[in-house]
């Protein structure tokens, strides 16, 4: 059976460590992990996963959301958005 591969893009390192040892424990393969926009938009067609987590806020100039863009004009898998931003008001 194959196995679902799954790329992290998250900049808090706690978060995407947390994320990847829940998915490795759950049996999925981590195909990549990254903080920046940019970058992963330039390696999801390299890592071929079949889902991404995509953070909304990241480091850098881009942002999740044009990161996101960018890996669906190039390639059909699902993205899902995920936050750990909270605000008190």
């Amino acid at each position: 059976m194959k196995t679902t591969k799954v790329m992290i893009v998250e900049d808090e390192i706690f978060v995407a460590n947390l994320m990847e040892n829940i998915l490795l424990r759950s049996g999925y393969e981590v195909c990549g992990k990254f903080a920046f926009g940019e970058e992963a938009s330039e390696k999801a067609v390299d890592l071929n996963p079949d889902l991404v987590l995509m953070d909304i806020e990241l480091e850098g100039d881009m942002d999740g959301i044009q990161s996101a863009d960018i890996i669906r004009e190039q390639m059909d898998i699902p993205i899902i958005f995920t936050t750990a931003f909270s605000d008190d008001n």
